[in-house]
């Protein structure tokens, strides 16, 4: 393939016509002409502009094919070749496509292989080695001819390793056969690295030649592939695979691993270890308790303590061994600043309350990170453990709010709420915080006040109803909680209706909390459904809050299925909208069968694992009886937990099922979920991971329990 010049064609093209990440695609010419030409600085610019449009983090579009064959003209040219060529193979080994054939992209960049695969023999190894991954990426029959020449002559070790990447991207049988040539301890590093990858992509069987490899060749982390973002992270990402597989022999694999890293002298094979720990953990619920003494080899001094500390703390308890060793370190010097004393003592908090709480109270102010950890930032639905002496520091801290600064105020309430009626001393520090922190204050005092003495409720009343009075609407809305008082709290409802989307929903949340005794802000209600921002998110959220206030306070369930009907079809035209529609479905839960007019969009609704779990609970008080598949909903909701999208709602729709729905099969599939090593839930706030899949495994190991249970079986 020819041609006179690398941009020939380039204005014959209807560019308006075909998009990008960013719209039309009218503005690509200039870009690949600045790419041509001979300003640095102007072809750099466009180049990474390219990456923007054309493969915007990873996804290609339309226009993405339009311009392969002049990306491809121009590597063939000189121009920029191994940046250009790197542009394509990421174009190519793209699997997250918009508005474009699947495989559109990657089948464009095949086509243009006889300009491409003679850049495997360029004189440049860099150029040679960015050809390899670009051509190893269209999976073209041809391409694994020109790659098993190229090892044949190949010398350039990193070259040469992602020659052997490259065959085994393509076939991956192929790649294992070569790889088991390539292990000898002769070979270039680089190169039995990818062999090792090379076994594990093939599916074959880790062996214990595959462990001394491996091991042999920590620190791997200068050697991972430079272009495969995916593997960064050698030992981790070889940890992540085994553990993927799911069976027993290459899950001890796997631990033997990162043991022997945690356990070397060397500093840096430690590190690489201390990050294949954490993998592990994130993903195997036998990690921690398994791994745990080898993190507590590993931290021989201060840097590895502090390396290690985030880890430990996300463990917590099952991190007990190695609690001696942040002692230390989280005792220092208390009345000073001391980031690293905060992160130990931070994670001693969560593996050993008991031992960090005199020490988080000598050091209250000075350790930000710690507070965060015993506030809830990590384990929201567990209290810290009261105790005297951390109380008298809080108090402390709250009797000068115009010291506290940051979340400070936020982490002090908490804790007090957390310890409701025993934080009780510290009522008057509470009421003189109102004013300044309004919203946490009043929540805490709510939670001590409750359940206390008649003289500290009374205390709190006064505080609450003054503030109230002054126009502090979470006064007003503490005030009702303990009194029944809701005049105040209407009288500041009905304005924060008219504020943003958010704050609209909070308001209306809190109006059907009320019941009938809202009934004057039912006009406000309706006044503000559908507003200027009625397609958005937090306004499909607001409307469904205001969808349940409406017939909380009316009590007329038509209202409330108008009001969620067009939610429902307004988020059909948002494709962000997976979460309003489960809001919206959990609103219509409540409706019963009058809520059965808005069945098809529930169903509708079942088709997507994140909202699909409340639109099962919905559906089964919804819909006609007759009418539903219960086998089918469990199907969807066990979906839901398998791939993550919603566990704890999916348990809330298996229970709402009954055990009897369960079949056999999706019995042994829960048992999965309730038992199996793998962690369900995967995603989400980092620090909270761990703690949410225990809460999860809990949870489905009681349904287990309840489903074999009910049906007589082992």
């Amino acid at each position: 393939m020819e041609l006179a010049h690398p941009l020939d064609g380039l204005d014959s093209l209807s560019w308006s016509s075909h998009s990008h990440a960013y719209g039309s695609a009218e503005d690509l010419p200039d870009l690949l002409r600045a790419l041509a030409g001979t300003d640095a600085d102007a072809a750099r610019e466009a180049l990474s502009e390219l990456y923007g449009s054309v493969l915007h983090q990873g996804t290609v579009y339309d226009a993405s094919t339009v311009v392969v064959p002049f990306l491809a003209g121009l590597a063939a040219a000189g121009h920029r070749t191994e940046d250009v060529l790197l542009l394509l193979g990421g174009m190519a080994a793209s699997e997250d496509e918009h508005g474009v054939e699947p495989g559109a992209v990657r089948a464009a960049v095949a086509g243009r292989l006889p300009l491409l695969l003679p850049l495997l023999d360029a004189a440049e190894a860099g150029v040679r080695r960015a050809a390899v991954w670009t051509v190893s990426h269209t999976r073209a029959p041809v391409a694994l001819s020109a790659l098993r020449a190229r090892w044949d002559e190949e010398s350039e070790a990193a070259v040469r390793a992602e020659v052997l990447s490259g065959i085994a991207r393509i076939d991956p049988a192929a790649g294992a056969a070569l790889a088991a040539t390539a292990l000898d301890p002769s070979r270039p590093a680089g190169v039995r690295l990818a062999a090792v990858f090379a076994h594990l992509d093939a599916g074959a069987p880790w062996s214990g030649e595959l462990t001394i490899a491996l091991l042999s060749l920590l620190p791997a982390d200068p050697l991972h592939p430079v272009f495969d973002l995916d593997r960064t992270e050698p030992l981790a990402d070889v940890v992540e695979a085994l553990l993927e597989r799911g069976r027993p022999a290459e899950r001890g694999a796997a631990f033997a691993l990162v043991e022997a890293a945690l356990r070397d002298a060397r500093p840096d094979v430690r590190a690489e270890g201390a990050w294949a720990a954490d993998r592990a953990c994130m993903l195997s619920r036998s990690a921690p308790r398994l791994l745990a003494p080898a993190l507590r080899a590993a931290c021989v001094d201060e840097t590895s303590v502090l390396a290690l500390s985030s880890l430990l703390g996300r463990l917590g308890p099952a991190a007990a061994p190695a609690a001696d060793v942040l002692l230390p370190l989280a005792a220092r010097a208390p009345e000073q600043d001391d980031d690293t004393a905060d992160r130990a003592l931070a994670a001693l908090v969560l593996v050993a309350p008991a031992l960090a709480t005199p020490h988080l109270a000598a050091s209250l102010g000075q350790r930000p990170r710690a507070l965060d950890a015993a506030t809830g930032l990590r384990s929201p639905d567990r209290a810290f453990p009261y105790d005297s002496r951390l109380l008298a520091a809080v108090r402390t801290r709250l009797s000068r709010p115009e010291a506290l600064s940051g979340n400070e105020p936020w982490q002090l309430t908490n804790l007090l709420a957390g310890w409701a009626s025993a934080a009780a001393p510290a009522l008057p520090e509470l009421c003189a915080l109102l004013p300044h922190h309004p919203a946490q204050a009043a929540r805490a005092i709510t939670s001590l006040a409750r359940d206390g003495a008649p003289s500290e409720r009374a205390r709190a009343v006064a505080a609450l109803r003054a503030a109230a009075e002054q126009g502090t609407l979470p006064a007003a809305r503490a005030l009702n909680d303990l009194t029944g008082d809701a005049a105040p709290l209407l009288r500041l409802l009905a304005p924060e209706l008219r504020e943003n989307a958010t704050r609209r929903r909070h308001a209306a949340a809190t109006a059907g909390e009320l019941g009938p005794r809202a009934a004057t802000l039912a006009p406000a209600l309706r006044a503000v459904l559908r507003g200027p921002d009625a397609g958005t998110t937090p306004a499909l959220d607001a409307d469904s809050a205001i969808a349940e206030a409406l017939w909380r306070i009316t009590g007329d369930a038509g209202e409330a299925v108008a009001v969620l009907d067009a939610v429902f079809r307004r988020a059909a035209a948002n494709s962000w909208s997976q979460w309003s529609l489960a809001r919206a479905a959990r609103v219509a839960a409540l409706l019963g069968p009058a809520g059965r007019p808005l069945t098809s969009h529930l169903e509708a609704a079942l088709a997507d694992p994140r909202p699909a779990p409340a639109a099962v609970t919905a559906l089964l008080v919804v819909a006609e009886p007759a009418s539903l598949d219960r086998p089918a909903l469990a199907e969807v909701a066990l979906a839901a937990a398998e791939t993550g999208a919603d566990p704890q709602g999916a348990c809330d729709a298996l229970d709402a099922l009954g055990a009897a729905t369960l079949t056999d099969q999706q019995l042994a599939r829960l048992t999965v979920l309730a038992h199996g090593d793998s962690r369900t839930v995967r995603s989400g706030v980092e620090d909270r991971i761990i703690a949410q899949d225990e809460a999860f495994r809990q949870r489905a190991q009681a349904l287990l329990s309840t489903a074999r249970a009910a049906t007589d079986k082992p």
